[in-house]
């Protein structure tokens, strides 16, 4: 992926005029799962998404973030801005064919620094429906990159989405947002962890084999656990999961005699009895010569003997222990919150500053043209009467009349590019331009290009 940190300001497409980021979107905190999927982009949809925003005029960049939990349109507003959310909510409900009152009551809209704070948010972990996972910094950093190749971000949205990842990193390097496991699938595999150590060349044996079982073992393979068995009631459930993550497949009939063979048992059947019971493990243990069993029991009720608790080197949790590691870990996360916050403040910090710096420049190139047309209409207004003037002293009037422009705006320039403060020179600009009009059009065409 290239870099396109230094881009400068004269090589951009916003040279004049403001210059904002505009956000629209719908996540798990505004839609349903069914909505959602309905107004998802495939990679190759949200690349035609950003292409046709850009030709259709709406944004001159254009970067579509699509994840399971997420669909959000990221752009630089093509004109004035007062009005691109509304066109790009046209453009979602166009694209997708779905009637715009479904979509109302769903949608979240920003500009400017508000968008900008959702972004750094999002690849934080903040925003996520699991605080803190790292998995949305992935995802965005693929939405950006796709983006950045196929042409439809410029010089605005590469400094957010790069300030977007650096925000990312840092969070998950400087606090504890990420730190601690949020899933009770993954709560237990951190605490076998503890046990042993390194899994590397461990066993499993997974008593189970649905949803949870299924999120155990990923969790255990990107571990290099050494062998894991998969044991299921259905024996074609048991081998089509086992086939599909390279383990072995065990009968129902013979769970007893695989029981002294692993190190970590992870439960998740339904069962109105337990299905591992004192007796049973207590013969394992003496089968491993004392070795430690490392059992955990999702099962609702309770797939291990209450009574297996008190056996020598047996460790064993429940599902309410691991929720309560999970509640306790979400309120060590929540207390990090503000310092991630921190870290994003002192990015849109940044990046205001740096568009304060470009807008600067946009305004002076406002003002020179602006003046330029009074001067050429002006001298048309005197010059009209039949007044003989040569060539030469033409071109010194208008040397002279340069000059002049150049000695207006050369303070005023100077200022605002080392004013104090970014938003102390963001009032500047704007009262400049109100001052001066430039963001109206005359009937004459004088105004912003």
């Amino acid at each position: 992926m290239a870099a396109h940190s230094n881009t400068k300001p004269s090589e951009s497409g916003h040279a004049r005029g403001r210059i904002q980021v505009a956000l629209i979107g719908c996540s798990h905190r505004t839609a349903p799962v069914e909505l959602r999927e309905r107004v998802s982009f495939t990679t190759e949809q949200a690349l035609e998404a950003a292409r046709e925003l850009r030709r259709q005029g709406i944004l001159e960049e254009a970067v579509v973030l699509s994840t399971c939990n997420r669909s959000e349109l990221y752009g630089v507003p093509a004109g004035d801005g007062s009005d691109v959310t509304e066109a790009m909510q046209d453009f979602i409900t166009s694209y997708h064919r779905i009637p715009r009152a479904e979509l109302d009551a769903h949608i979240y809209r920003s500009l400017g620094a508000d968008a900008l704070r959702h972004l750094f948010r999002v690849a934080a972990g903040l925003d996520s429906m699991l605080l803190g996972e790292a998995e949305i910094l992935g995802q965005l950093r693929t939405a950006y990159g796709q983006a950045l190749d196929s042409g439809s971000t410029g010089p605005v949205l590469n400094r957010a989405f790069q300030g977007a990842l650096e925000v990312g990193k840092r969070v998950r390097a400087e606090t504890e947002v990420g730190a601690r496991p949020m899933s009770v699938a993954l709560a237990g595999v951190k605490l076998a962890e503890r046990v042993f150590g390194n899994l590397k060349g461990h066993t499993a044996l997974i008593v189970g084999a649905g949803a949870v079982a299924e999120q155990v073992i990923e969790h255990l393979r990107s571990r290099h656990i050494g062998s894991l068995r998969v044991v299921n009631r259905s024996r074609d459930r048991a081998a089509e999961l086992a086939g599909r993550v390279g383990a072995e497949a065990v009968a129902w009939e013979s769970l007893e005699k695989v029981l002294a063979a692993p190190d970590i048992i992870v439960t998740s059947v339904s069962s109105e009895e337990p299905v591992l019971t004192r007796e049973m493990l207590s013969r394992a243990l003496d089968a491993r010569g004392g070795r430690p069993i490392f059992i955990v029991d999702l099962g609702v009720p309770r797939n291990v003997a209450p009574q297996a608790a008190g056996l020598y080197n047996l460790y064993l949790y429940t599902i309410d222990d691991l929720g309560e590691i999970v509640e306790q870990n979400k309120r060590a996360r929540e207390a990090e919150i503000p310092r991630a916050e921190a870290i994003i403040a002192e990015h849109i910090g940044k990046f205001e500053a740096w568009r304060a710096a470009l807008e600067a420049t946009s305004i002076v190139d406002d003002l020179r043209g602006r003046f330029r047309k009074h001067r050429e209409t002006l001298l048309r207004e005197r010059l009209s009467g039949g007044a003989e003037i040569s060539a030469e002293e033409r071109q010194r009037l208008a040397s002279i009349t340069e000059e002049l422009i150049e000695r207006v705006l050369s303070d005023p320039s100077e200022r605002l590019r080392n004013g104090r403060g970014m938003r102390g020179r963001l009032g500047a600009i704007e009262a400049l331009r109100h001052l001066f009009a430039l963001d109206e059009k005359s009937e004459g065409g004088e105004g912003r290009e």
